[in-house]
Order: structure tokens, then sequence, then C-alpha cells
């Protein structure tokens, strides 16, 4: 079912990122990745191997026991299994993982599940502006519904063939 104004809300977010840069040179160095942003963002430096990404938890939670809650502002709030998710359509997805911690992986191979997906089951009311996230360990973060609705904004569960392990932050990121 199609959410009412998902495609406008697309657009607009894509238009703003745009114009913001459209005046000056992307700050960073290397190629322009498809984005048009510099492959190395300013201050980052790369990695070839995983930094951990933990608050020093790492709750062992089980594939049986494992959910994905979503509610909040949205028309069918739901509870997912891992056996629900991984029956959602599955997205193959070639990018970069910039961590905050000022570290760079290059050209990871995920696969997960769109969060576009995701959002046309639980349809965001139309008040709805952020997503709130929140883990297992209590590591909780936000992103702005327009960034989250790009095509390439993926649910992954795993990274270069291999499922993600507990020390790369989770079952799913």
């Amino acid at each position: 079912m199609e959410i009412p104004g998902k495609l406008e809300r697309i657009v607009e977010a894509r238009m703003k990122l745009k114009a913001r840069f459209e005046d000056s040179k992307p700050m960073g160095k290397g190629n322009l990745n498809r984005h048009g942003m510099p492959v190395i963002p300013v201050g980052q430096t790369i990695t070839h191997k995983w930094p951990v990404l933990d608050l020093g938890l790492q709750p062992n939670i089980s594939l049986k026991d494992w959910r994905l809650q979503i509610d909040g502002a949205v028309e069918h709030p739901t509870i997912l299994t891992w056996e629900d998710f991984i029956a959602l359509p599955q997205t193959d997805d070639t990018s970069d993982f910039h961590c905050v911690t000022t570290w760079s992986k290059l050209n990871i191979d995920w696969t997960g599940v769109r969060f576009l997906d995701i959002a046309a089951l639980v349809q965001p009311k139309e008040s709805a502006t952020h997503i709130m996230c929140y883990g297992y360990d209590d590591y909780s973060t936000n992103i702005s519904l327009e960034e989250a609705l790009k095509p390439d904004v993926l649910l992954v569960h795993t990274a270069e063939g291999k499922a993600l392990q507990r020390s790369m932050a989770a079952l799913c990121e």
C-alpha cells in the first residue's frame, strides 16, 4: 500500500541535500561516491578491519528471541521476529561505512532489508518526522524519516558475505 506523500517527501529531501552542496565544493578527499561526495569525509581514517562498535555491552540475543518492534507514529505498529524480518524482501548494496569515531571502511557488500520496505509495512503517519532507534545494549540514536526513506538505507544482517557478529554491533544494524 502506498504511503501518501512519501514520494514527494523523498524528492524534497533529495533536493534539499543537493541544494546544500551546489554552491560549495564538498569537503573530504578521494573520488566522488554515488552521492557526489568525496569517498573519505573530513577527519576520517581508512581501516580494512572492523573496529569494535559496542558500548561495552554485548547482549546475547538468540535468533529465537530477537524482535524488531516498530511503534510510535505509525498506522500499523508491529513486532517482527527474526523469521518475519528475513522473510521481507532482501536487498544487496555496496557502500562505505563512516563511523562517528572517525574511521571509515570502504566498499562493503551489505545484505539486509530496506527501511523503505519496513516503512511501507507500518505506514508512518504524516506527523512522523524522525525515527528513534534503540538497541538491546541500550544504545539509541535517531535519523530523519526523509533520510531513512532513501533506497540505500538498509537494516543489515550480513556484511561481506558473513552474518554480523555481536562484536560488530548486533544481529541487525
